[in-house]
């Protein structure tokens, strides 16, 4: 079958479709001649269905650039960037932008597991994971950077390292038009430029971008910990904070930096390493204009402008800005007290 534009413009203009005399073909009940999919007018077949198939992708989000073959597609793609969350999950409250991330959430609450591989039987709950872990059965390809010499094992890997020795960057914030390498480090990037005080927690007053991460708040001050840890038992009122936890125990670090290969056991620090590596400082004093990295820094640093000294020495009740600083002077009573000419 011809999948090109002009083999698809053909079936627009077929003989099948436009015999002299035949009944209007607005109306007409038609199936794809690609996919065989039944559509009951020709006109959602020959505009929105079949132009699906062709190699172009005319729809392409201002944001991050992402291409799509279908208006509908990117309209939906289009919710991810503006926050709109409409598919809520009954069970936890989570709210996500499209329809199929809130049916592979509802899998995790009712253990469904799906996607099988064929080689050992292992199963999960979505396709990009047991697409990564098909890799473990296969043989690694052999890739070396030309430049550095360094080896990956998937070409994926190896053309975003490629970006470093080029200094190419590709992926553009449609913001503030500050250009990276990887596009994880942009879509890290974009969340800066969310307000972090839309949304207003009613017992407690802390504020947050994001309304899904309001709702999992609520739930500490319900004191509902319907997740429990089957190794510590300690609880957790969210499933992805009980999954995140998990890792500590078996010390599975699944964020992999494309461009030094550490690993981290936690999305969200794996972002703050890209950090670094584009020397990105996006949190600034007020006072006196340094910048962070990360926003905790930056909070830490704003003690030293206000003279807060939360962390306090239960033995003398002296009391500092920072815990290691806390955890620094402890040492200093242990010590004494373990020195015979303090007995």
């Amino acid at each position: 079958v011809d999948h090109s534009e002009e083999g698809i413009a053909g079936l627009y203009s077929s003989n099948q479709y436009s015999q002299a005399g035949d009944i209007d073909l607005a109306c007409q009940s038609l199936n794809c001649s690609i996919c065989n999919k039944l559509f009951p007018c020709n006109c959602h077949l020959t505009t929105t269905h079949l132009p699906g198939h062709g190699n172009e992708k005319q729809f392409k989000c201002n944001i991050c650039n992402r291409s799509f073959s279908r208006k509908g597609n990117l309209s939906a793609h289009l919710l991810v960037h503006s926050n709109e969350k409409i598919f809520k999950c009954r069970i936890c409250n989570k709210e996500f932008s499209q329809k199929y991330a809130l049916i592979g959430h509802l899998r995790l609450h009712n253990n469904e597991n799906p996607f099988k591989c064929s080689v050992c039987n292992k199963s999960f709950p979505f396709k990009s994971r047991l697409r990564t872990h098909v890799h473990v059965h296969s043989e690694k390809e052999s890739l070396e950077c030309c430049i550095c010499k360094k080896p990956f094992s998937f070409k994926s890997k190896l053309n975003e390292h490629l970006r470093v020795h080029s200094k190419e960057k590709p992926f553009k914030c449609a913001v503030c038009s500050k250009s990276f390498a990887q596009k994880s480090t942009l879509r890290g990037h974009l969340s800066l430029h969310i307000d972090e005080t839309a949304f207003k927690c009613p017992v407690c007053s802390k504020t947050f971008s994001w309304k899904s991460k309001l709702n999992g708040h609520l739930l500490m001050h319900s004191n509902e910990n319907p997740f429990k840890c089957s190794i510590c038992n300690k609880v957790f009122s969210q499933k992805c904070n009980l999954n995140s936890h998990f890792r500590v125990h078996s010390n599975e670090k699944p964020f992999t930096c494309a461009l030094c290969n550490k690993t981290f056991s936690h999305k969200f620090v794996l972002i703050c390493h890209l950090r670094m590596h584009n020397n990105e400082e996006p949190f600034t004093c007020l006072i006196c204009k340094k910048s962070f990295s990360q926003k905790s820094h930056l909070n830490g640093h704003l003690r030293l402008h206000s003279n807060e000294n939360p962390f306090k020495c239960s033995n003398c009740d002296k009391s500092f800005p920072f815990k290691y600083l806390l955890t620094k002077h402890i040492h200093v009573h242990s010590k004494n007290h373990s020195n015979p000419l303090f007995v």
